[in-house]
């Protein structure tokens, strides 16, 4: 004997009813408890300004190779982030080293690294937190990583020739005059 036609009909409804229901419910309930990942962003010139953050990096050309450092300016908006931290990374082996520690942010922080550590840590990540505190308990806000030095990074024989050129650089990122990394 055949079953009549609308029986079928009505149980194909109502599992495709069901299973609609379960793929609405998965999605509402996978964005309900998402964490949203914080943000990464790869630098990649000597001059990264945007989302309240502005770091322009500059050499700083010693008496020998050992003695040359790699100067790294920070600058972060008001109320943007309240604690920065940097990090020198072997991408190889993912050993770390601390370069600044969770630091409150302030008018301008100058981070100064030796030109030689770049070739056991060539990675950089700058971290940027809501708070010191925050750095202790939560993932970064935003983070902005480079590989390597950027090859538009200038160098400078003299101190003054360094801070002179940092300051302008940041003004002009501010001032939007300057190139801008998105």
């Amino acid at each position: 004997m055949k079953k009549p036609m609308h029986r079928v009909t009505v149980r194909l409804a109502s599992a495709a009813y069901a299973l609609g229901l379960a793929f609405v419910l998965l999605a509402v309930s996978e964005r309900a408890f998402a964490v949203e990942p914080p943000r990464a962003v790869h630098g990649s010139a000597d001059l990264y300004a945007a989302q309240g953050v502005t770091l322009a990096w500059g050499v700083l050309r010693g008496a020998t190779e050992a003695s040359t450092l790699v100067v790294v300016r920070i600058v972060v908006a008001p109320g943007a982030f309240g604690a920065v931290s940097v990090i020198g990374i072997d991408p190889f082996t993912h050993r770390q080293q601390t370069l600044l520690p969770p630091t409150p942010t302030t008018a301008v922080i100058d981070v100064r690294i030796p030109r030689a550590q770049f070739a056991d840590f060539p990675r950089t990540e700058f971290h940027l937190y809501a708070s010191v505190p925050k750095a202790a308990t939560d993932g970064p806000s935003l983070g902005v990583y480079y590989v390597g030095i950027p090859d538009t990074t200038p160098e400078f024989a003299s101190e003054a020739a360094l801070e002179s050129y940092l300051a302008k650089r940041v003004a002009g990122a501010r001032e939007g005059t300057g190139s801008k990394t998105p």
